[in-house]
């Protein structure tokens, strides 16, 4: 009987989290370059249930698994494109294809999916808030102007033709072994320098489906009531049972 408390219990934890993880999707619905995550979990172990005889238990015959608890597993991040979509200001950029821009923060290089960029007071090509730009030599790109023209190979040019830079586009040989930052960046080894088009003046949006979200939540809200109510329903036969059983 207390085995379905661990099943229950282990369960709610589990929807509270995939909950959680639909509502940081859903959050970053606007976000540029988002890349939407998916929350997976796995049974904590798996018992082989056995019918053995009375007396002669010498030839127990299984009946099958039976898992008690479920477990975290892991958050997966969905890296397909998300749309593009023209904006007309200079210095935003979306890459096609697979590949990350180069960022320098302050805890060391990382990488991102959004190129809405901007000067800071130097002159310097940079995500807000986050750091310098880097081309495909790890230097940052002084540009120092907004009269800029840029060609699909992210190749950033003066007015008078001036070479100011080149922006670097980086791929991973896994992508699945980036690690997502508290703030929404990625970090790994093994970043190599890529040749992938670039489009000017535009952003890529956010690779949330809204609708699966919504299902998504719809169907962990109503597996989190069910356990809920499955626990009350346990704990009233448990109360009885100690209070009762027994009684002549």
């Amino acid at each position: 009987m207390y085995k379905g408390f661990y099943q229950l219990t282990s369960g709610m934890l589990s929807q509270n989290r995939r909950l959680d993880v639909v509502a940081n999707n859903m959050t970053n619905l606007s976000t540029t370059g988002y890349k939407a995550e998916q929350y997976t979990d796995s049974t904590f172990q798996e018992y082989i249930t056995s019918r053995i005889g009375n007396k002669d238990k010498s030839n127990p015959v299984e009946l099958g698994g039976s898992s008690y608890i479920l477990a975290p597993n892991r958050l997966y991040t969905d890296y397909t494109q998300g749309s593009l979509e023209p904006t007309g200001m200079p210095l935003n950029f979306a890459i096609e294809g697979d590949g990350f821009f180069a960022v320098q923060t302050a805890q060391g290089r990382a990488y991102t999916r959004s190129g809405d960029f901007s000067l800071d007071e130097e002159g310097y090509l940079a995500l807000p808030d986050e750091g310098r730009v880097l081309d495909a030599n790890g230097n940052a790109i002084r540009l120092g102007t907004y009269q800029i023209d840029v060609d699909s190979s992210g190749s950033i040019r003066a007015e008078d033709g001036t070479l100011l830079g080149k922006l670097g586009v980086f791929t991973f040989a896994d992508n699945e072994q980036l690690t997502k930052t508290p703030r929404g960046l990625f970090s790994g080894n093994g970043a190599q320098a890529a040749d992938v088009p670039i489009h000017w003046k535009i952003l890529e949006r956010s690779n949330v489906d809204l609708v699966q979200q919504m299902v998504d939540m719809i169907s962990s809200q109503r597996a989190l009531q069910s356990a809920a109510q499955l626990s009350k329903m346990y704990d009233q036969l448990m109360t009885k049972s100690t209070t009762d059983l027994g009684r002549v």
